[in-house]
């Protein structure tokens, strides 16, 4: 039987323990070895709650900067923008809607987002990546076919139902299609609070890039390029 002080001792070794391995500042007063910097002792660091995005400063690449504790409300950890549909009426009777950063403050440095897409009967999400995440997709209603290809050109494809989940790893493009007879709902959860979005199809034919250049670097035709670039609002 384990005694009351081992017990205790065992809390605050485990406690002091976990509180070493949630971060590594570095400690810029030692000299960096070929495994990097050694970490500041924790009790030098000053790490918040939270860091509520201020929007009223603009976002640099390492993200949003903190509002002031004292501005921040509880309104700033809600978010309840993906209650309802999106307009999905367009070429692939699909809608995204996400809870981001940009959209939701309280996200800021937190690591995670969510979204909400959409999916009419024949929608298709189409073939994009995620270059800052990896992607958890739970069916909330509806079947679809999801899938993603990985570095070495193999697809990983599944017919999903109500209540299945799959993750899509970092910066491997996915798509997603409504294979069933009603609309489907599906909810994305991102492991960073900006994960960015490139869809392939805009990226190669909602630009100005020369018509020739396409054809050049994918071995489309040129006749199929303009098609696509004037339906999807490209030029040149």
């Amino acid at each position: 039987m384990i005694s009351s002080s081992f017990f205790i001792f065992f809390l605050i070794f485990s406690s002091s323990y976990a509180a070493i391995q949630d971060f590594c500042v570095a400690d810029y007063t030692a000299p960096p070895s070929s495994a990097g910097y050694s970490c500041k002792n924790p009790s030098d660091v000053n790490v918040g709650d939270f860091c509520v995005a201020d929007y009223t400063a603009p976002p640099s690449p390492a993200g949003y900067s903190c509002k002031n504790p004292s501005d921040v409300k509880v309104d700033d950890f809600v978010y309840s923008g993906l209650g309802v549909p999106g307009n999905s009426s367009n070429i692939n009777k699909f809608i995204l809607k996400t809870a981001f950063v940009a959209q939701f403050p309280g996200l800021n440095g937190l690591g995670i987002s969510l979204a909400r897409g959409d999916l009419e009967v024949g929608g298709v999400s189409p073939m994009h990546s995620h270059r800052g995440a990896s992607e958890a997709i739970l069916i909330a209603e509806g079947k679809v076919i999801s899938g993603f290809i990985a570095l070495d050109n193999k697809a990983y494809v599944k017919t999903l139902k109500k209540g299945d989940i799959m993750v899509l790893p970092q910066g491997l493009l996915h798509f997603q299609v409504n294979a069933g007879d009603t609309p489907a709902l599906i909810f994305a959860s991102f492991s960073s609070d900006n994960p960015g979005v490139q869809v392939l199809e805009t990226a190669l034919f909602q630009n100005d890039l020369h018509t020739e250049l396409i054809a050049q670097t994918t071995l489309l035709d040129t006749t199929e390029i303009k098609k696509l670039k004037c339906l999807l609002g490209g030029t040149n």
